[in-house]
């Protein structure tokens, strides 16, 4: 299985999820590559900051890999052009397009939906990502908002915890620091996990 993580817009947590999900995907004993592809080579810089379950390349090295691993997950750059979204799409199993909840970001989803929908490209699926604690309603507003226009959309979203910013700057998977709300976070990121898996 090939995912391609995507998405017009930066900040909506595009590598946070190309990394937990490929180490989610290794855990279940499913050999995972994850391939960087974003010109900042944010997968690889949170790999070098500590170590990650996953093997991480570089796009341009990727070739060499890829036929020793079962699951392949790439992360992309974001912003991509009509031709280059036609690319990603053609190279994949599913495009994975996380976005936050709020009107920018939607607005920016819906630019890419409505580009895949010109080019005749179907196999995608979006994942609110970053969604802020209640008593809040952005998340259920979001999600109301995209199942009412038709958007196939993941059952679980990912929910904005500090967390994941630690895990960062310690180049870990979310599940390795050392916080009370870990759990939660990577409970999130196993959820979808299990949808990808279960189609």
């Amino acid at each position: 299985m090939i995912i391609t993580v995507t998405s017009y817009k930066g900040g909506v947590g595009k590598t946070t999820t190309a990394i937990h999900l490929a180490c989610y995907l290794q855990q279940q004993g499913r050999d995972t590559l994850l391939v960087d592809g974003d010109p900042n080579r944010s997968s690889l810089a949170w790999e070098k900051r500590g170590s990650l379950p996953i093997k991480v390349v570089d796009e341009r090295s990727a070739p060499k890999y890829i036929r020793d691993y079962e699951n392949i997950v790439i992360d992309t750059s974001a912003r991509p052009e009509t031709e280059e979204l036609q690319a990603l799409a053609d190279g994949c199993d599913l495009l994975l397009l996380p976005t936050t909840p709020d009107a920018m970001a939607i607005d920016a989803l819906s630019l890419t939906v409505n580009a895949l929908k010109t080019i005749g490209v179907n196999h995608y699926k979006v994942l609110l990502t970053i969604i802020p604690p209640k008593p809040t309603r952005d998340g259920e507003e979001a999600r109301e908002f995209l199942t009412d226009a038709g958007i196939p959309l993941f059952k679980k979203g990912i929910r904005r915890l500090i967390v994941f910013q630690r895990a960062a700057l310690q180049g870990v998977p979310v599940y390795e620091v050392s916080d009370r709300s870990s759990r939660n976070a990577w409970n999130d990121y196993v959820a979808v996990g299990k949808e990808l898996i279960n189609g």
